[in-house]
């Protein structure tokens, strides 16, 4: 099950469970679409992987598996 990671590593925006513009990648790294496009052109900076959206979980899963509160904030490692 995906952890749903609250916001971008590089620009600290929320994104919240339900956002269509959360992108990860294979590693659950969690990055903005602006970010993940300009930023990053698609590629994680961490893994060298690529960066794709996230999935939304449905409304009745989240209550009972709900995302993760932990931040991950990383600007100085958000390059491409």
């Amino acid at each position: 099950m995906l952890i749903l990671k609250p916001g971008c590593e590089c620009c600290d925006r929320d994104l919240p469970p339900d956002s269509a513009e959360a992108r990860i990648c294979t590693f659950e790294c969690t990055f903005c679409a602006d970010c993940a496009e300009m930023r990053l052109n698609g590629i994680c900076p961490n893994c060298g992987g690529n960066i794709v959206p996230r999935p939304i979980r449905p409304a009745d899963k989240l209550a009972k598996f709900p995302a993760s509160t932990e931040r991950v904030f990383k600007p100085d490692g958000c390059t491409a």
